[in-house]
Order: C-alpha cells, then structure tokens, then sequence
C-alpha cells in the first residue's frame, strides 16, 4: 500500500482542491481494495496458518519447536479464564499458567528451562536466539526464569504472575542429555489483550475518504435535497 502511495504522490500534486484530490483517491481505491484486503488478511490472519518464530499453529494447537523437537504449548489463567487455553494472546495481567506436553521422547531426558523477558527492543513475532544473544544483559529485562529440570513424565510447567500488560518473550532452553549442545526456543506473546496499533487510525482515514467523496458526489443533495427545497 505504501509502495502504491510513492507511485502516485507525484500525480497528486495536479489537483488544486480537496474534492477533486478524493475524486481521485476513491477513483483509484476499488482497484486497491483487494490489495488492501489481502494484506490485511496475510498481516492478520487465521493463527491456525501463521507460524513465526518458536511457535506454530496447527489447527487449535499451538506447537513450540525446541530446534527439531517440538511441544505441544499452552498458557492458563485460572483465576480468570477458567480453562480456557491461550498461546500468544494472553487476555489478563493476573496469574498465567504455562504449560508444555513433549512430543518428543528425547526431551524427557532433557533439562529444560524457561526464562520470560520484556521485550524492550521490539522484537516482535520473529524474535529468534540470534537476538536474544545481542541482548547485552538479558537478567535486566528477564521478569521470570525457571531453572531447569527433567520432566521424564513429558509435561514442563510453571507458573508467573503477570504485574503489568504489555510484550514479553519466551525462551525455553534444552540441553541435550549425553552432548555439550543446547537447543533453544524464543517466541512472542502478548499480556492484557491485543494492541491494534495503527489500524484505527487507518480504519478511520479510509471512512473520511470515503464520506468526503459520497459528499463531493452530491450525495448530500440526493439524499435530503427534497427535504432542503420544501423547507
């Protein structure tokens, strides 16, 4: 869309009022409704076909991959939410429950840990182990670790309770049982309910536009011109 907006800013210097300026933006707009729809569908869509990061989504499980070894991954509030399950939309600051179920036998041997940090650098959803290695003091911004242990029944779980909303990143740390090598996942999660952004604005900038030209269109006129000339 923005790319859409350079292509055309040369053009717009060419109209002398608003009303011919908007004329034109809604000439051009059902051309990239579709564009604006798709990118908003791709940006937004369906968690059961996003994948970023550590994390996955397949059907209404979230999946957590460990490098090659993947956990099923769950986050509770039961003081809120009862027994409903979130994966990275975490609805209230309160006490969360996270839990993971191996799918992997080999992380039954493992020692596992978990570490929550802010994400204080805007990482996002393609946070990666690459930037956590760059965070030059990662106990500043870490808010919880649980140290690591083996869970040879298959299922990790701890709990944190949440002081303030806003972006954290999850880091789950394995180490392999018999080698010197650990296996790493980091992903993005959010608590106290999802931030829209911009997209209000956005929202709000195209409804303008699109009054301002139902009104420079006479639209004003057909709809309560009988009314204005009676009285």
């Amino acid at each position: 869309m923005v790319g859409v907006f350079i292509i055309y800013f040369p053009v717009l210097k060419k109209f002398k009022n608003l009303g011919s300026l908007i004329k034109f933006l809604m000439g051009i707009t059902p051309r990239l409704f579709f564009v604006f729809i798709l990118s908003f569908v791709i940006y937004t869509g369906s968690p059961k076909v996003l994948a970023h990061g550590g994390v996955a989504f397949e059907g209404d499980s979230c999946l957590i991959s460990v490098n090659f070894l993947q956990a099923h991954f769950t986050v509770f509030q039961p003081e809120t939410r009862k027994t409903r399950e979130y994966c990275e939309d975490i609805p209230d600051v309160t006490r969360s429950v996270f839990v993971m179920e191996y799918l992997h036998d080999l992380l039954n041997e493992m020692s596992v840990d978990f570490r929550i940090i802010r994400d204080e650098g805007g990482l996002g959803r393609f946070a990666d182990w690459e930037d956590i290695e760059k965070i030059k003091s990662i106990e500043e911004v870490t808010v919880f670790f649980e140290p690591e242990r083996i869970e040879e029944g298959g299922f990790f779980s701890t709990s944190y309770t949440f002081e303030e909303s806003g972006t954290y990143i999850g880091i789950v740390t394995a180490s392999h049982p018999t080698e010197p090598r650990d296996y790493n996942a980091v992903f993005f999660f959010r608590v106290g309910g999802r931030d829209w952004g911009t997209l209000p604005l956005f929202a709000l900038v195209i409804g303008l536009l699109q009054l301002g030209y139902w009104i420079s269109n006479g639209g004003v006129e057909r709809r309560f011109g009988d009314r204005f000339r009676r009285s």
